[in-house]
Protein backbone atom coordinates (compact mmCIF):
# COMPACT_ATOMS: atom_id res chain seq x y z
CA UNK A 1 0.00 0.00 0.00
CA UNK A 2 1.43 3.37 -1.00
CA UNK A 3 1.07 6.31 1.32
CA UNK A 4 1.06 9.85 -0.04
CA UNK A 5 3.09 12.17 2.19
CA UNK A 6 3.05 15.94 2.39
CA UNK A 7 6.74 16.82 2.03
CA UNK A 8 6.38 20.09 3.91
CA UNK A 9 4.77 18.39 6.91
CA UNK A 10 7.48 15.73 7.02
CA UNK A 11 10.26 18.35 6.90
CA UNK A 12 8.62 20.36 9.66
CA UNK A 13 9.05 17.44 12.05
CA UNK A 14 12.78 18.20 11.91
CA UNK A 15 13.76 20.80 14.52
CA UNK A 16 16.90 21.92 12.66
CA UNK A 17 16.69 23.98 9.47
CA UNK A 18 16.26 21.61 6.53
CA UNK A 19 15.75 21.85 2.78
CA UNK A 20 14.90 19.21 0.20
CA UNK A 21 17.03 19.36 -2.97
CA UNK A 22 16.68 17.50 -6.27
CA UNK A 23 19.38 16.15 -8.57
CA UNK A 24 19.60 19.48 -10.40
CA UNK A 25 20.60 21.30 -7.17
CA UNK A 26 17.14 22.92 -7.01
CA UNK A 27 15.52 23.46 -3.63
CA UNK A 28 12.00 22.02 -3.75
CA UNK A 29 11.01 22.56 -0.10
CA UNK A 30 12.22 24.35 3.04
CA UNK A 31 10.93 23.60 6.53
CA UNK A 32 9.60 26.10 9.04
CA UNK A 33 12.81 25.95 11.10
CA UNK A 34 14.81 27.01 8.03
CA UNK A 35 12.48 29.91 7.31
CA UNK A 36 12.64 31.10 10.93
CA UNK A 37 16.42 30.71 11.19
CA UNK A 38 17.22 32.61 8.00
CA UNK A 39 14.32 35.06 7.95
CA UNK A 40 12.97 34.03 4.56
CA UNK A 41 9.73 32.64 3.17
CA UNK A 42 9.75 29.24 1.46
CA UNK A 43 8.80 30.78 -1.89
CA UNK A 44 11.95 32.93 -1.74
CA UNK A 45 14.23 29.87 -1.93
CA UNK A 46 12.15 27.14 -3.58
CA UNK A 47 13.14 26.71 -7.23
CA UNK A 48 16.57 28.23 -6.72
CA UNK A 49 19.87 26.32 -6.65
CA UNK A 50 21.18 25.39 -3.23
CA UNK A 51 24.66 26.76 -4.02
CA UNK A 52 23.17 30.14 -4.97
CA UNK A 53 21.33 30.38 -1.66
CA UNK A 54 23.86 28.88 0.75
CA UNK A 55 27.20 29.78 -0.84
CA UNK A 56 26.21 32.78 -2.98
CA UNK A 57 28.01 30.95 -5.76
CA UNK A 58 26.93 30.43 -9.40
CA UNK A 59 28.41 26.89 -9.38
CA UNK A 60 28.03 23.88 -7.04
CA UNK A 61 30.44 23.84 -4.12
CA UNK A 62 32.31 20.73 -5.33
CA UNK A 63 33.41 22.76 -8.37
CA UNK A 64 35.11 25.12 -5.89
CA UNK A 65 36.98 22.26 -4.24
CA UNK A 66 34.58 21.74 -1.33
CA UNK A 67 33.26 18.48 0.04
CA UNK A 68 29.74 18.58 -1.41
CA UNK A 69 26.97 16.65 0.39
CA UNK A 70 24.79 16.79 -2.76
CA UNK A 71 27.42 15.07 -4.86
CA UNK A 72 28.22 12.53 -2.13
CA UNK A 73 24.62 11.55 -1.37
CA UNK A 74 23.51 11.24 -5.00
CA UNK A 75 26.65 9.27 -5.93
CA UNK A 76 26.55 6.84 -3.01
CA UNK A 77 22.98 6.89 -1.72
CA UNK A 78 24.41 7.17 1.79
CA UNK A 79 24.26 9.94 4.39
CA UNK A 80 27.14 12.40 4.40
CA UNK A 81 28.25 15.02 6.91
CA UNK A 82 30.49 18.03 6.28
CA UNK A 83 31.41 21.39 7.78
CA UNK A 84 30.75 24.40 5.56
CA UNK A 85 30.48 28.16 5.62
CA UNK A 86 26.99 29.33 4.63
CA UNK A 87 25.67 32.81 4.01
CA UNK A 88 22.31 34.18 5.11
CA UNK A 89 20.16 36.55 3.03
CA UNK A 90 22.07 39.51 4.52
CA UNK A 91 25.40 38.00 3.35
CA UNK A 92 26.55 37.15 6.88
CA UNK A 93 28.86 34.12 6.95
CA UNK A 94 28.55 31.39 9.57
CA UNK A 95 30.04 27.96 10.23
CA UNK A 96 27.47 25.19 9.87
CA UNK A 97 27.51 21.43 10.03
CA UNK A 98 25.59 19.84 7.15
CA UNK A 99 24.03 16.40 7.38
CA UNK A 100 22.96 15.15 3.99
CA UNK A 101 20.27 12.45 4.02
CA UNK A 102 19.22 10.29 1.07
CA UNK A 103 15.43 10.57 0.71
CA UNK A 104 13.08 8.88 -1.78
CA UNK A 105 9.46 9.66 -2.49
CA UNK A 106 6.72 7.08 -3.12
CA UNK A 107 7.62 6.99 -6.82
CA UNK A 108 11.27 6.21 -6.13
CA UNK A 109 12.58 9.68 -6.98
CA UNK A 110 15.76 10.50 -5.03
CA UNK A 111 16.37 13.74 -3.15
CA UNK A 112 18.89 15.23 -0.79
CA UNK A 113 17.54 16.19 2.60
CA UNK A 114 20.02 18.81 3.81
CA UNK A 115 19.89 19.32 7.57
CA UNK A 116 21.72 22.42 8.77
CA UNK A 117 23.20 22.58 12.27
CA UNK A 118 24.16 26.17 13.00
CA UNK A 119 27.26 26.23 15.19
CA UNK A 120 27.71 28.60 18.13
CA UNK A 121 30.01 31.52 17.42
CA UNK A 122 32.75 30.15 19.68
CA UNK A 123 33.00 27.01 17.54
CA UNK A 124 33.95 29.12 14.52
CA UNK A 125 37.28 30.11 16.06
CA UNK A 126 39.50 27.58 17.79
CA UNK A 127 41.89 29.35 20.13
CA UNK A 128 45.19 28.39 21.72
CA UNK A 129 46.60 31.18 23.84
CA UNK A 130 46.66 34.29 21.67
CA UNK A 131 46.42 32.35 18.40
CA UNK A 132 43.36 31.20 16.48
CA UNK A 133 42.68 28.69 13.74
CA UNK A 134 41.46 30.89 10.92
CA UNK A 135 40.21 29.94 7.48
CA UNK A 136 37.44 29.51 4.96
CA UNK A 137 39.21 27.58 2.22
CA UNK A 138 37.91 24.12 1.24
CA UNK A 139 41.15 22.51 2.50
CA UNK A 140 40.79 24.21 5.89
CA UNK A 141 37.10 23.35 6.24
CA UNK A 142 37.77 19.68 5.41
CA UNK A 143 40.55 19.59 7.99
CA UNK A 144 38.38 21.29 10.62
CA UNK A 145 35.58 18.79 9.94
CA UNK A 146 37.99 15.87 10.39
CA UNK A 147 39.24 17.39 13.65
CA UNK A 148 35.69 17.82 14.90
CA UNK A 149 34.66 14.25 14.01
CA UNK A 150 37.83 12.77 15.52
CA UNK A 151 37.45 14.96 18.59
CA UNK A 152 34.16 13.25 19.41
CA UNK A 153 35.96 9.93 19.85
CA UNK A 154 38.40 9.03 22.60
CA UNK A 155 40.88 7.41 20.22
CA UNK A 156 44.51 8.45 20.06
CA UNK A 157 45.20 10.71 17.09
CA UNK A 158 48.31 11.39 15.01
CA UNK A 159 48.56 14.79 13.31
CA UNK A 160 50.96 15.03 10.40
CA UNK A 161 52.01 18.06 8.41
CA UNK A 162 54.89 20.27 7.42
CA UNK A 163 56.70 22.37 9.96
CA UNK A 164 54.78 25.52 10.85
CA UNK A 165 51.27 24.42 9.79
CA UNK A 166 49.85 24.81 13.31
CA UNK A 167 49.84 21.32 14.76
CA UNK A 168 49.49 22.56 18.34
CA UNK A 169 46.45 24.63 17.36
CA UNK A 170 44.95 21.54 15.70
CA UNK A 171 45.64 19.45 18.81
CA UNK A 172 43.96 22.11 20.91
CA UNK A 173 40.98 22.02 18.54
CA UNK A 174 40.69 18.27 19.07
CA UNK A 175 40.70 18.88 22.81
CA UNK A 176 38.02 21.58 22.57
CA UNK A 177 35.82 19.37 20.38
CA UNK A 178 36.06 16.48 22.84
CA UNK A 179 34.15 15.65 26.02
CA UNK A 180 37.45 16.37 27.79
CA UNK A 181 37.32 20.08 26.89
CA UNK A 182 36.94 21.10 30.54
CA UNK A 183 39.99 19.03 31.51
CA UNK A 184 43.68 19.95 31.18
CA UNK A 185 45.54 20.24 27.87
CA UNK A 186 49.20 19.37 28.51
CA UNK A 187 51.92 19.77 25.88
CA UNK A 188 55.13 17.74 25.76
CA UNK A 189 57.86 19.06 23.45
CA UNK A 190 59.46 15.75 22.51
CA UNK A 191 62.24 17.44 20.51
CA UNK A 192 63.62 19.20 23.60
CA UNK A 193 63.03 16.49 26.21
CA UNK A 194 66.40 15.08 27.44
CA UNK A 195 66.46 11.30 27.78
CA UNK A 196 67.87 11.60 31.30
CA UNK A 197 64.82 13.61 32.39
CA UNK A 198 62.17 11.64 30.49
CA UNK A 199 60.83 9.61 33.41
CA UNK A 200 60.96 12.53 35.80
CA UNK A 201 59.12 14.88 33.38
CA UNK A 202 56.55 12.44 32.03
CA UNK A 203 55.98 10.20 35.06
CA UNK A 204 57.04 12.46 37.92
CA UNK A 205 59.22 11.55 40.90
CA UNK A 206 59.11 10.96 44.63
CA UNK A 207 61.19 12.72 47.24
CA UNK A 208 64.77 11.43 47.20
CA UNK A 209 64.41 9.71 43.82
CA UNK A 210 67.75 11.19 42.76
CA UNK A 211 70.45 13.46 44.13
CA UNK A 212 69.06 16.90 44.86
CA UNK A 213 65.43 15.77 44.67
CA UNK A 214 63.75 17.51 47.59
CA UNK A 215 60.09 16.71 47.05
CA UNK A 216 57.39 14.88 45.12
CA UNK A 217 56.57 16.05 41.59
CA UNK A 218 53.61 15.02 39.43
CA UNK A 219 54.58 14.14 35.88
CA UNK A 220 52.98 15.58 32.74
CA UNK A 221 51.06 12.36 32.10
CA UNK A 222 49.51 12.48 35.56
CA UNK A 223 48.76 16.21 35.16
CA UNK A 224 46.78 15.40 31.98
CA UNK A 225 44.33 13.17 33.89
CA UNK A 226 40.83 13.75 32.58
CA UNK A 227 42.17 15.73 29.62
CA UNK A 228 44.54 15.57 26.67
CA UNK A 229 48.30 14.93 26.47
CA UNK A 230 49.81 16.46 23.32
CA UNK A 231 53.10 14.89 22.20
CA UNK A 232 54.59 17.46 19.83
CA UNK A 233 57.24 16.25 17.34
CA UNK A 234 56.94 12.70 18.64
CA UNK A 235 59.23 11.46 15.85
CA UNK A 236 62.18 13.08 17.64
CA UNK A 237 61.99 10.71 20.64
CA UNK A 238 64.98 8.33 20.96
CA UNK A 239 64.11 4.62 20.83
CA UNK A 240 64.74 4.09 24.54
CA UNK A 241 62.23 6.81 25.40
CA UNK A 242 59.74 5.38 22.89
CA UNK A 243 59.75 2.04 24.72
CA UNK A 244 59.05 3.73 28.06
CA UNK A 245 56.28 5.84 26.56
CA UNK A 246 54.65 2.81 24.93
CA UNK A 247 54.38 0.97 28.25
CA UNK A 248 52.56 3.90 29.82
CA UNK A 249 50.21 4.48 26.90
CA UNK A 250 49.21 0.83 26.60
CA UNK A 251 48.08 0.48 30.21
CA UNK A 252 47.54 4.00 31.49
CA UNK A 253 49.43 2.82 34.58
CA UNK A 254 52.76 4.15 35.79
CA UNK A 255 55.02 4.67 38.78
CA UNK A 256 56.68 7.91 39.67
CA UNK A 257 60.45 7.74 39.57
CA UNK A 258 61.60 6.40 42.94
CA UNK A 259 58.07 5.33 43.89
CA UNK A 260 56.57 1.90 44.58
CA UNK A 261 52.88 2.73 44.13
CA UNK A 262 51.26 1.95 40.78
CA UNK A 263 49.17 4.92 39.65
CA UNK A 264 46.65 5.34 36.86
CA UNK A 265 45.58 8.33 34.76
CA UNK A 266 42.74 8.69 32.26
CA UNK A 267 44.45 10.48 29.36
CA UNK A 268 43.62 11.02 25.70
CA UNK A 269 46.79 11.19 23.60
CA UNK A 270 47.30 13.39 20.54
CA UNK A 271 50.68 13.22 18.81
CA UNK A 272 52.12 15.33 16.00
CA UNK A 273 55.01 14.97 13.59
CA UNK A 274 56.42 16.43 10.40
CA UNK A 275 58.18 13.13 9.65
CA UNK A 276 57.01 9.88 8.03
CA UNK A 277 56.85 7.61 11.07
CA UNK A 278 56.03 4.46 9.09
CA UNK A 279 59.10 5.01 6.93
CA UNK A 280 61.11 5.60 10.10
CA UNK A 281 59.71 2.32 11.45
CA UNK A 282 61.03 0.40 8.43
CA UNK A 283 64.43 1.93 9.16
CA UNK A 284 64.08 0.94 12.85
CA UNK A 285 64.22 4.60 13.87
CA UNK A 286 60.69 4.54 15.29
CA UNK A 287 58.86 1.70 17.00
CA UNK A 288 56.12 0.27 14.79
CA UNK A 289 54.03 -0.77 17.80
CA UNK A 290 54.19 2.79 19.16
CA UNK A 291 53.13 4.16 15.77
CA UNK A 292 50.00 2.03 15.73
CA UNK A 293 49.29 2.94 19.35
CA UNK A 294 49.43 6.65 18.47
CA UNK A 295 47.79 6.52 15.03
CA UNK A 296 44.35 5.08 15.72
CA UNK A 297 43.16 8.07 13.66
CA UNK A 298 45.49 10.06 11.38
CA UNK A 299 44.79 13.59 10.16
CA UNK A 300 46.91 15.47 7.62
CA UNK A 301 47.11 19.24 8.08
CA UNK A 302 47.29 21.17 4.78
CA UNK A 303 50.22 23.50 4.09
CA UNK A 304 49.55 27.19 3.60
CA UNK A 305 50.12 27.02 -0.18
CA UNK A 306 47.05 24.71 -0.44
CA UNK A 307 44.82 27.24 1.35
CA UNK A 308 45.87 30.57 -0.18
CA UNK A 309 42.39 32.01 0.38
CA UNK A 310 43.14 31.95 4.11
CA UNK A 311 46.44 33.86 4.01
CA UNK A 312 44.89 37.33 4.29
CA UNK A 313 42.75 36.32 7.28
CA UNK A 314 45.67 34.63 9.05
CA UNK A 315 47.86 37.68 8.36
CA UNK A 316 45.27 39.95 9.98
CA UNK A 317 45.19 37.80 13.13
CA UNK A 318 49.01 37.76 13.29
CA UNK A 319 49.25 41.53 12.75
CA UNK A 320 46.68 42.10 15.50
CA UNK A 321 48.83 40.01 17.82
CA UNK A 322 52.01 41.83 16.79
CA UNK A 323 50.24 45.14 17.41
CA UNK A 324 49.18 44.10 20.92
CA UNK A 325 52.67 42.91 21.79
CA UNK A 326 54.52 45.85 20.26
CA UNK A 327 52.11 48.60 21.16
CA UNK A 328 51.21 49.55 17.59
CA UNK A 329 48.84 48.70 14.79
CA UNK A 330 49.51 47.48 11.25
CA UNK A 331 47.47 46.38 8.26
CA UNK A 332 48.28 45.18 4.76
CA UNK A 333 47.83 47.25 1.64
CA UNK A 334 45.88 45.46 -1.11
CA UNK A 335 49.09 45.13 -3.12
CA UNK A 336 50.93 43.58 -0.17
CA UNK A 337 48.04 41.19 0.41
CA UNK A 338 48.13 40.10 -3.24
CA UNK A 339 51.86 39.50 -3.04
CA UNK A 340 51.57 37.44 0.13
CA UNK A 341 48.85 35.28 -1.39
CA UNK A 342 51.07 34.45 -4.38
CA UNK A 343 53.96 33.15 -2.24
CA UNK A 344 54.28 29.42 -1.42
CA UNK A 345 55.42 29.75 2.23
CA UNK A 346 57.66 26.69 2.65
CA UNK A 347 57.74 27.56 6.37
CA UNK A 348 53.94 27.90 6.48
CA UNK A 349 52.26 30.01 9.18
CA UNK A 350 55.47 30.32 11.20
CA UNK A 351 57.22 31.85 8.18
CA UNK A 352 54.26 34.17 7.55
CA UNK A 353 54.51 35.39 11.15
CA UNK A 354 58.24 36.10 10.78
CA UNK A 355 57.73 37.97 7.50
CA UNK A 356 55.01 40.12 9.04
CA UNK A 357 57.09 40.88 12.12
CA UNK A 358 59.93 42.11 9.93
CA UNK A 359 57.52 44.06 7.72
CA UNK A 360 55.96 45.78 10.74
CA UNK A 361 59.41 46.73 11.98
CA UNK A 362 60.43 48.15 8.59
CA UNK A 363 57.17 49.89 7.74
CA UNK A 364 57.27 53.68 7.96
CA UNK A 365 53.58 53.84 8.82
CA UNK A 366 50.64 51.67 9.84
CA UNK A 367 50.14 50.21 6.34
CA UNK A 368 52.51 47.49 5.12
CA UNK A 369 53.45 47.83 1.44
CA UNK A 370 54.92 45.17 -0.91
CA UNK A 371 58.42 46.66 -0.48
CA UNK A 372 58.29 45.81 3.24
CA UNK A 373 57.81 42.09 2.53
CA UNK A 374 61.10 40.24 2.36
CA UNK A 375 61.24 36.47 2.32
CA UNK A 376 64.51 35.91 0.49
CA UNK A 377 66.32 34.88 3.69
CA UNK A 378 63.53 32.66 5.00
CA UNK A 379 63.17 30.96 1.62
CA UNK A 380 66.86 30.08 1.43
CA UNK A 381 66.78 28.74 4.96
CA UNK A 382 63.62 26.69 4.42
CA UNK A 383 64.42 24.93 1.15
CA UNK A 384 67.32 22.70 0.06
CA UNK A 385 69.40 24.30 -2.69
CA UNK A 386 68.02 22.01 -5.40
CA UNK A 387 64.44 22.94 -4.52
CA UNK A 388 64.80 26.72 -4.30
CA UNK A 389 62.72 28.60 -6.87
CA UNK A 390 64.42 31.16 -9.10
CA UNK A 391 62.00 33.90 -8.06
CA UNK A 392 64.10 37.05 -7.54
CA UNK A 393 63.86 38.91 -4.29
CA UNK A 394 62.30 42.38 -4.11
CA UNK A 395 63.98 44.88 -6.42
CA UNK A 396 66.13 42.30 -8.24
CA UNK A 397 65.71 41.69 -11.94
CA UNK A 398 67.80 38.58 -12.56
CA UNK A 399 66.19 35.67 -14.43
CA UNK A 400 62.42 35.73 -14.70
CA UNK A 401 60.62 33.74 -11.97
CA UNK A 402 59.54 30.17 -12.70
CA UNK A 403 55.87 31.04 -12.17
CA UNK A 404 55.77 34.18 -14.35
CA UNK A 405 53.46 32.60 -16.95
CA UNK A 406 51.16 31.28 -14.23
CA UNK A 407 50.92 34.73 -12.61
CA UNK A 408 50.19 36.39 -15.95
CA UNK A 409 47.36 33.92 -16.54
CA UNK A 410 46.03 34.46 -13.02
CA UNK A 411 45.93 38.25 -13.51
CA UNK A 412 44.76 38.09 -17.14
CA UNK A 413 48.00 39.46 -18.55
CA UNK A 414 48.02 42.56 -16.34
CA UNK A 415 51.74 43.29 -15.94
CA UNK A 416 51.11 45.94 -13.27
CA UNK A 417 49.36 43.46 -10.96
CA UNK A 418 52.03 40.82 -11.55
CA UNK A 419 54.71 43.41 -10.75
CA UNK A 420 52.90 44.31 -7.50
CA UNK A 421 52.71 40.64 -6.53
CA UNK A 422 56.43 40.13 -7.13
CA UNK A 423 57.48 43.43 -5.56
CA UNK A 424 59.16 44.79 -8.68
CA UNK A 425 58.40 47.58 -11.12
CA UNK A 426 56.34 46.98 -14.26
CA UNK A 427 59.36 47.59 -16.51
CA UNK A 428 61.11 44.65 -14.85
CA UNK A 429 58.22 42.34 -15.77
CA UNK A 430 58.33 43.75 -19.29
CA UNK A 431 62.07 43.01 -19.55
CA UNK A 432 61.48 39.46 -18.26
CA UNK A 433 58.89 38.91 -20.96
CA UNK A 434 61.19 40.28 -23.64
CA UNK A 435 64.05 38.05 -22.44
CA UNK A 436 61.70 35.06 -22.29
CA UNK A 437 60.50 35.68 -25.86
CA UNK A 438 64.05 36.15 -27.14
CA UNK A 439 65.17 32.96 -25.42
Amino acid sequence: MSIGLDVGSVLNIQQNPMVLINRDYRIIAANRAYQDAYGVRADEVVGKCCHEISHHSPVPCHMCGEDCPHQAVFNTGEAHEVRHIHYDHQNHAEHVRIRGHAIKDQDGNAYLGEEIIRLPRQEEEITCGELRMVGRSPAFMRCLHHLEMAGRTDASILLSGESGVGKELAANALHQFSVRASGPFITVDCASLPETLFESEILGHERGAFTGCLGRKCGLYEMAHGGTLFLDEVGELPLAMQAKLLRVLETGSFRRLGGAETLHADVRVVAATNRNLLEMATQRAFREDLYYRLAAITIDLPPLRERREDIAGIAKVLLDRIGRNWGGGWSLSKEAEIRLCAYDFPGNVRELRNILQKAAALADGPVIQPRHLDWAVSRKAALPTAERPSLPGPGKTGLHPDNLDELLRRYHGNRRQVADVLGVCERTVYRWLQRQTAG
